[in-house]
């Protein structure tokens, strides 16, 4: 590379502090030298940049010069090598099994699970609307969309593995201690794969698809350990997302009650009782819209990393092998050269008649490229399915004055639980 170009973009010249909230102090640096900026973190030299053009470019020009970088490795200590994780001809061929379990056209078949687990919950928080009860919605979602997620991959034997599994969502940290804890319950999925062989079962739930699923060029099955690998994978990322999202989503709600109301007007349009389909879901514009603006100001994935493997340049800036790009869509989607008001919660601001919410990488909330989200189809039917359910019924009071903490570590989830009351939208059932 020509050396006129081997410029470096400015930063700090201290090193990040590992007892500083990284998602303030990115935001401190975008605001003191641009969307682009050098600076020592972990150890490591990193290129913090906060532009679409610059996201096109890591994620979907020049993407194979650019696999997970070092925040994967915490997820690794948890998933192992599974599709998060995993990098190169491996990650290739797992995906290409793993894709057809979530395409659009089977999402039909989940909607059911969907629903399911909605409605335990919806009785839940309308017996506590009955009694004028406080319900811990973070917890409450949390469990409700775990049980989706364990329903969606285990099917006929959700009833074996669901005690097992309700540390994912019990255990408030990410660590070694949860880690170790976690990787054990791989025996668990292996088991129940075995006992399905034995008895000559096949099932349509997801661990039925990637049981069959086999390599395109070899038309070998994944692993047994390969297969546990990956389910954990989908559990860990399929239930935190979501749960982080309608947790955000409750407490956007609460706090304005103008798009509260406007929900309300939507739902009490449609008299045919719960969404059986997808093409039931289309009907609901302004529930896509809360969904997307709560997707926007709280990205769960609010920070990705990528590592060059080559020498590079972005925005005429030299960037070395080794350098870690991070980028945050946290940022980027409140980004005031990309939204009006980006502060402000406006599901409209997502209306066919919006140019911002059209702009290219503007959101970002599932990645973009190769390695974009498998499951965002998925997530996509659960949270919609979850707010027409529970919304229609219900609305939630959050008597907290505060602004709300943010705790950003793999997912950016609320750094105290949202505790709200449950008031029925109409006279309380009989």
């Amino acid at each position: 590379m020509a050396s006129q170009l081997r410029r470096i973009p400015p930063g700090p010249a201290e090193k990040y502090a590992p007892d500083r909230n990284l998602l303030v102090w990115l935001g401190e640096q975008f605001a003191r030298y641009g969307d682009i900026f050098r600076a020592s973190i972990h150890g490591t030299e990193v290129y913090a940049v906060n532009a679409p053009e610059f996201v096109d470019h890591v994620l979907l020009k020049n993407w194979q010069n650019y696999p997970k970088g070092q925040a994967i490795k915490r997820i690794a200590l948890l998933l192992g090598n599974g599709l998060m994780v995993s990098k190169g001809d491996f990650w290739i061929r797992q995906r290409r099994m793993i894709q057809p379990a979530f395409h659009r056209s089977g999402l039909d078949a989940l909607m059911g699970v969907v629903a399911t687990a909605n409605a335990r919950l919806r009785e839940k928080w309308m017996g506590a609307a009955t009694s004028g009860a406080t319900v811990n919605v973070t917890r409450d979602i949390s469990l409700a969309m775990l049980d989706v997620i364990l329903m969606s991959i285990f099917g006929d034997d959700y009833d074996e593995v669901a005690p097992t599994f309700r540390v994912v969502s019990e255990a408030t940290e990410r660590n070694l201690e949860f880690a170790v804890l976690f990787t054990s319950l791989g025996k668990s999925i292996i088991s129940i794969a075995e006992k399905r062989r034995s008895a000559g079962r096949t099932a349509g739930d997801l661990l039925g698809a990637l049981m069959e699923a086999r390599d395109r060029d070899t038309g070998l099955a994944m692993s047994d350990n390969q297969l546990a690998k990956e389910i954990m994978t989908l559990i860990v990322a399929g239930h935190e997302t979501t749960a982080s999202t309608l947790n955000w989503t409750w407490y956007l709600l609460a706090k304005h009650p103008d798009a509260d109301e406007k929900l309300a007007a939507e739902l009490a349009a449609w008299q045919d009782g719960d969404p059986a389909s997808t093409e039931d879901l289309k009907k609901f514009t302004y529930v896509r819209n809360i969904i997307e603006e709560a997707l926007r100001l709280y990205p769960p994935g609010w920070l990705m990393t990528r590592r060059a493997i080559r020498d590079d340049e972005i925005a005429g800036y030299f960037v070395p092998a080794g350098t870690e790009i991070y980028i945050s869509p946290y940022y980027i989607q409140r980004h005031p050269a990309l939204w009006s008001a980006p502060e402000a919660f406006d599901p409209e601001r997502f209306g066919a008649e919006r140019a911002e919410a059209h702009r290219s990488l503007a959101m970002l909330p599932f990645s973009v490229g190769p390695r974009n989200c498998v499951g965002e189809h998925l997530a996509r039917m659960e949270m919609q399915m979850h707010l027409i359910m529970v919304a229609k019924q219900l609305r939630l009071e959050y008597a907290e004055t505060q602004p709300p903490q943010l705790a950003a570590g793999v997912n950016l989830l609320s750094g105290r639980d949202f505790l709200m009351t449950p008031h029925f939208r109409t006279a309380a059932p009989l």
